[in-house]
């Protein structure tokens, strides 16, 4: 067996673990950006909507375009775009501080946007040649990076501004650096993952599911895949945008408390991406989101009727169930488009995220015409609506890849 097969087919937790770091780096940056929006708008003199449209124009480059970085990632290996994506990530987002214009924080805004755009279809893609037989399980470990980077974010971000200035928040590009020097000594065996040698010596592209045709209905059933997802990643954003304007603004509460309710949040869907993953293996995919969004219908409510350490703990488990279906969500992806990895993960990482996220502009003129608890309360219709959506997914359809039992 070549060295190339060799990586394809063995699960490598050394190089996922690595990936995952980088993942992790990057959405670091996404995770921050909810939480210091209050800090910006009182810097910049912005209303809630034009706050919003920072978010906007964030979601817009770092999420909703991620199927153009698929497509092409599909056509040929990209690898250099896994450290050139979390470098601009980083960069982007850790000057977004400075400037004292509004124009310049957009546009600092979309250039870290498009380094998470780059990072994520080629990460999953490449992640998923080293999973052997444990796709679900794989892809776990390199999800659960972001997880924990979206929950970070908020607290790291909001712990500068708070003990040296909003001016020292440029020291957050170094995890994007510590990545970057992390990479080097395993960029040979990363660089050549999507890449397998014949018997005559020729180097092909590895698809995995490539001999098989797309199974019928997968388009249908993918736009509605799609559909739920955007209406957790709507869920997540809100949330993650609207606790800190909450305690923040309208509670006039502390900014460490609101960042750690959101990190409290994000931990939580970081531990349910990990146990959720073997669970949806077990019981099926498709079942396991429709739980997944019926637990979160019964708990959201919760929320506005705890406080203090119930509280922690009500966000904790929201974020465990509603996040935890975010792994088979993509696994179901793939399936249904085997021949394209890359767009797929693009659209379920990317479109789907980046999609929901575009949600905060709009409960953003909530919070303006009538209040920000009246916007924050508006978010438990969604994951009711991904639920509803969820219920009509045709899948498993005619074709499927081979599992390991």
């Amino acid at each position: 067996m070549d060295t190339h097969t060799q990586r394809r087919d063995t699960f490598n937790l050394k190089i996922l673990l690595l990936l995952s770091f980088g993942h992790c780096a990057t959405d670091i940056c996404q995770g921050a950006l909810p939480a210091i929006l209050p800090v910006l708008k009182t810097k910049l003199f912005l209303s809630y909507a034009t706050a919003g449209l920072i978010m906007l124009a964030s979601n817009v480059t770092s999420s909703v375009i991620q199927p153009f970085f698929g497509y092409f990632s599909d056509k040929k290996e990209k690898s250099f775009l896994i450290p050139l994506g979390c470098f601009f990530a980083g960069l982007g987002f850790s000057l977004v501080a400075l400037p004292n214009h509004y124009v310049w924080v957009l546009l600092l805004t979309m250039l870290s946007g498009l380094g998470v755009a780059s990072y994520h279809p080629e990460g999953y893609k490449t992640a998923r040649f080293f999973t052997g037989n444990k796709m679900a399980t794989g892809l776990a470990v390199f999800s659960v990076g972001g997880n924990l980077g979206f929950a970070l974010g908020p607290i790291i971000a909001l712990f500068i501004i708070t003990h040296y200035g909003l001016s020292h928040l440029p020291f957050m590009v170094v995890f994007s650096l510590i990545f970057l020097l992390l990479l080097f000594f395993a960029w040979d065996a990363i660089a050549g993952a999507g890449t397998t040698t014949s018997g005559a010596g020729t180097t092909t592209s590895v698809k995995e599911g490539q001999d098989a045709r797309t199974p019928k209905g997968s388009y249908f059933s993918l736009s509605l895949l799609v559909g739920a997802a955007v209406m957790r990643s709507w869920t997540t954003f809100g949330l993650m945008a609207y606790i800190p304007f909450y305690y923040i603004d309208h509670e006039k509460g502390d900014p460490l408390y609101a960042g750690a309710l959101v990190s409290t949040f994000l931990i939580g869907g970081a531990v349910g991406t990990l146990g959720g993953s073997p669970l949806a293996d077990r019981w099926g995919y498709k079942q396991y989101l429709i739980l997944s969004l019926i637990l979160t219908s019964a708990l959201f409510p919760l929320i506005f009727v705890t406080h203090g350490l119930l509280l922690f703990v009500t966000l904790g488990a929201v974020g465990l169930v509603l996040i935890s279906s975010f792994t088979p969500t993509i696994v179901m992806a793939q399936d249904l488009l085997p021949r394209n990895l890359g767009i797929a993960s693009g659209l379920m990482v990317g479109f789907a995220i980046g999609t929901g996220g575009v949600g905060v502009t709009v409960l953003g003129v909530i919070a303006d015409h009538f209040s920000v608890p009246v916007a924050l309360k508006s978010i438990t219709l969604l994951p009711l609506a991904g639920l509803l959506i969820s219920l009509f997914i045709r899948y498993p359809l005619q074709w499927q890849p081979s599992r390991s039992p």
